[in-house]
């Protein structure tokens, strides 16, 4: 294997570890979930990514076949984190519109604010007409008797 190739390979597999090792970190120590989820979904998209890279990189180098597997899973991870993120944020924002998310460490305990001007939320269009939560749902911290 040349020189190049290892360098390229390790370059990669250490900065895919120190994102993945950051990402663990914030994953762990930021407080409220829409903080602690750009942890995860930024160190599997480049940590992940990073890796699988390298991987592509080590195998032809030493003179074994290239195989498609690390790219597919490289595109696959890199259009379905931003997805799945994107959801998890949709479905925390809904549960705060509602009243009925147990996180007071995004300091939106009334709900949403007002977005400027006549528009409503993109993701709360007729959320005015929305039930009103079961009260079982609601968490005891949050209830108004």
């Amino acid at each position: 294997m040349s020189l190049f190739a290892e360098i390229a390979v390790a370059l990669l597999l250490v900065l895919g570890g120190a994102f993945i090792l950051i990402g663990s970190w914030g994953l762990a120590r930021l407080p409220s979930l829409m903080t602690r989820l750009h942890g995860p979904t930024k160190a599997s998209t480049l940590g992940v990514g990073a890796c699988l890279i390298a991987s592509m990189i080590y195998f032809p180098a030493t003179g074994e076949a290239w195989s498609a597997h690390e790219l597919l899973i490289t595109i696959f991870l890199f259009l379905t984190a931003p997805v799945s993120a994107n959801m998890i944020a949709k479905a925390h924002l809904h549960r705060q519109g509602h009243g009925i998310d147990p996180n007071p460490a995004d300091d939106i305990v009334t709900g949403l604010p007002r977005p400027p001007g006549e528009d409503d939320w993109a993701t709360y269009h007729g959320a005015a007409d929305d039930p009103e939560p079961d009260p079982q749902q609601v968490p005891p911290a949050r209830r108004v008797d």
